[in-house]
């Protein structure tokens, strides 16, 4: 059984930059034993036998050709564009 302590939660708020009032330190403690102790009772399962899986979903993506193409849409990409030249966005030069 884990027990978290005040000092302790304001150590880990500390390190993950949370600003956590003084009145939060209490609850906090006691919300983050109760995970542990839950975390400490799934190393209790007996997962022998049983192989290691990335998703309980067993999904297959669907590959396609990785082929470079523009979209054919040059068009309606810059249709919105304040300024266009040679097919291409048109901005102020930034460097001179």
């Amino acid at each position: 059984m884990s027990n978290i302590n005040e000092d302790t939660v304001a150590r880990i708020a500390r390190l993950a930059r949370l600003k956590l009032e003084p009145e939060q330190l209490a609850p906090m403690a006691t919300e983050l034993t109760s995970i542990l102790d839950w975390v400490e009772q799934l190393g209790e399962v007996d997962t022998d036998g049983i192989e290691p899986m990335a998703s309980p979903v067993d999904a297959k993506l669907v590959w396609r050709d990785d082929a470079v193409s523009d979209g054919n849409i040059q068009d309606k990409v810059l249709k919105n564009a304040p300024r266009r030249e040679y097919g291409f966005f048109a901005v102020p030069k930034v460097i001179e």
